[in-house]
């Protein structure tokens, strides 16, 4: 993360007339889309802002979550070092005490997310701070917020998840050498009118796994254990059951399958997986009667775990190298040395989902809805939560217009999440298990770790 330093410093925060409610983001807003009247707060309406920002630019999913992770975290920061209510190990300090928290938590926000997005947030922060009557509080909540921001930013200098590191390869992790290793399949294609992939020569992010985390010791904290062995009985049974449950033409896929696939493909067109947990959380929090300070700590958490989501997947899939079943199944089948005579090459084989362009152990999709899921979970204080939820985009899949999808627990949810990619084709069984497994751990540790109550 390169720090913005004084071009940032000497953006102008304009105070203004007038003082109101928080009203939604001006654009096509994700968060009216689930908040109840009353509901708009200022970290729901910023939240809101970047998730706007994800669709908009198109970022893609291991940015996507390291952007939200950053933003959320500074805002919360900020805010904090004001209220002074929860410990932190980012040592950001003390803010005066008389300072409005949530306009530092807005500027701070805003600051960290024109950093990480390349994208000055300047009219959204204008508007932002129109709301706030003139005050000593106001400008002290300004300036502290402008500083609190600066600070997490310059923590996060050189933390790896510059263009540089993060898109390439660099020697950090070895390539397997084996059957297994991952390779790009081709032909490439598109879902008209989902996502497509051209073509490619490296994997996407090499790097993302060697970015510093939020709440992790470090980015392999987390790692998955081994793959299967592709001469197993168990690489058989995971090789048909994608081949027979995953393609694009199956037969035994059922329509509620195949309608999961699709609601959490959650492309690059749209508010990305990370994104959408974070949609989730702002559905299921708003209703808990959080005060401001704590509903921030809250979709801190969210976010900085979605982040450390991505780095733990992204560190096992580059780790481990595994290639995607659709090059298994379409064109190495026959090189695996499995005894079962179901591991063999179908060429005419196409995932259900476009096959994404990276390693395939383990899921992000699982890891991320792990961690959401857990983490949500740990805030209520309760797993058993029923609720529903209709697809934030519909322009990846016009085929879920009026769909929704309900679920009978927050586990629940984080379960169909991942096994959405085993129904579309483009993750192994144990991809999704070792997510899970992952997500929750991370979730659970930062809950631990990471903001506790100050006595």
């Amino acid at each position: 993360m390169k720090s913005l330093g004084a071009a940032v410093a000497a953006v102008p925060l304009a105070g203004g007339i007038g003082a109101g409610t928080i009203t939604r983001a001006h654009g096509m807003s994700y968060a009216s889309q689930i908040l109840e009247p009353g509901r708009w707060n200022p970290v729901f309406h910023w939240v809101d802002a970047a998730l706007q920002q994800v669709r908009d630019q198109r970022v893609l999913a291991p940015r996507a979550a390291y952007n939200l992770g950053l933003a959320t975290a500074a805002g919360f920061l900020a805010a904090n070092g004001i209220a002074r209510t929860y410990g932190e190990p980012f040592g950001i300090g003390n803010g005066p005490p008389d300072a409005d928290p949530e306009v530092a938590y807005g500027v701070a926000f805003s600051l960290a997310a024109a950093e990480a997005f390349q994208q000055p947030f300047l009219f959204e922060r204008i508007a932002f701070l129109r709301r706030f009557p003139g005050s000593e509080a106001k400008s002290l909540g300004v300036e502290w917020g402008r500083r609190a921001a600066m600070t997490v930013l310059d923590l996060r200098t050189d933390d790896g998840s510059e263009p540089s590191e993060v898109n390439y390869y660099l020697g950090r992790y070895g390539r397997r050498g084996d059957t297994l290793q991952w390779s790009p399949t081709g032909p490439f294609y598109g879902a008209s009118p989902g996502p497509s992939f051209p073509s490619f020569e490296r994997g996407l992010y090499p790097g993302q796994g060697m970015i510093t985390p939020w709440t992790m010791k470090t980015g392999s904290q987390f790692r998955a254990s081994g793959f299967h062995d592709p001469r197993s009985p168990e690489f058989a049974e995971e090789f048909d059951m994608i081949r027979t449950l995953g393609g694009n033409d199956s037969t035994t896929r059922t329509a509620d399958q195949s309608e999961m696939a699709m609601f959490w493909e959650d492309g690059p067109w749209g508010v990305t997986n990370p994104g959408h947990f974070m949609y989730i959380a702002m559905q299921l929090l708003q209703d808990r009667d959080l005060g401001f300070l704590e509903l921030a700590r809250a979709m801190a958490l969210v976010g900085m775990t979605q982040c450390d989501a991505s780095i733990s997947s992204w560190d096992s899939k580059y780790h481990y190298d595994v290639l995607r079943p659709e090059t298994a199944i379409r064109a190495r089948a026959s090189e695996f040395g499995n005894p079962d005579n179901r591991v063999d090459v179908h060429a005419g084989w196409r995932s259900y989902i476009p096959t994404p362009e990276f390693p395939s152990y383990t899921a992000g999709h699982s890891t991320f809805g792990a961690a959401a899921a857990e983490m949500i979970a740990l805030i209520h204080g309760r797993d058993d939560i029923a609720f529903s939820g209709r697809s934030p985009d519909m322009v990846l899949w016009p085929q879920l217009q009026g769909v929704t999808r309900h679920w009978t627990s927050l586990s629940h949810m984080a379960e169909e999440n991942g096994m959405s990619r085993i129904y579309g084709g483009v993750h192994w069984a144990i991809d999704h298990v070792q997510g899970l497994a992952a997500g929750r751990a991370i979730a659970r540790h930062a809950f631990r770790s990471t903001f506790p109550k100050r006595s």
